[in-house]
């Protein structure tokens, strides 16, 4: 079913083993769900700001908060496109990709997570390389960046492996604590020297104008 309003509805990116999917209010409810039965130990926080500390119902609620909140404040100038990460037909984590100023500064920003019973099978290099995919051949983007708390290093080894270079720190307080969150880039060129052939975009012609950007 096509939604010529709101087309992100219809955007998906697939590769051999999973699909990114823009959610619906039905499949933001299965996140919620996904998130309350853990997505890190309670005494890691991979995340700068601690979302998943809040007690149920609050942490479901605020999940689905969060999600709409990106979708009304979806502009060219600043967007954030959260997917589901689909596997045989079950939502397994999230894949996020934002913009700001996109149509001058051809940048983006990635951010994912898994549930905990999803972790440790190659899902996140495998969802990290589509959204890449969407970024760089579908948006026309110029570089990509990515950010991992020091202690995450499931995260950083997907950054290395999909040919990201170390782009420095940054000091962020985190449950009270300073904590460094290392920071990744990853330019075209290099994502170029690495680029799959069997990631599939449908749906994302109606969805440029929306998002500053002109494909490529």
């Amino acid at each position: 079913m096509s939604h010529p309003y709101w087309p992100f509805f219809d955007l998906v990116v697939r590769t051999p083993r999973l699909e990114l999917r823009y959610p619906t209010d039905e499949q933001l409810v299965e996140v919620a769900d996904l998130a309350a039965r853990g997505i890190h130990p309670p005494d890691v926080m991979p995340f700068t700001v601690p979302w998943t500390d809040a007690p149920s119902p609050g942490l479901e609620r605020s999940t689905l908060k969060h999600h709409w909140g990106l979708r009304a404040g979806l502009t060219a100038e600043s967007w954030g496109l959260a997917f589901v990460t689909v596997v045989d037909g079950a939502i397994v984590g999230m894949q996020s990709i934002h913009g700001k100023d996109f149509a001058v500064t051809k940048t983006v920003e990635t951010g994912s997570w898994l549930g905990m019973a999803h972790q440790g099978q190659g899902l996140g290099k495998e969802m990290r390389a589509a959204v890449l995919h969407l970024a760089f051949a579908g948006l026309g983007a110029q570089v990509a960046f990515s950010g991992a708390s020091v202690d995450n290093e499931q995260s950083m080894g997907v950054s290395r492996a999909l040919g990201y270079e170390d782009d420095g720190f940054l000091v962020v307080a985190v449950r009270g604590q300073a904590q460094r969150e290392i920071r990744f880039r990853l330019e075209r060129e290099r994502w170029e020297e690495r680029r799959r052939d069997d990631i599939v975009i449908e749906g994302l012609a109606p969805c440029l104008p929306l998002l500053g950007a002109g494909g490529s």
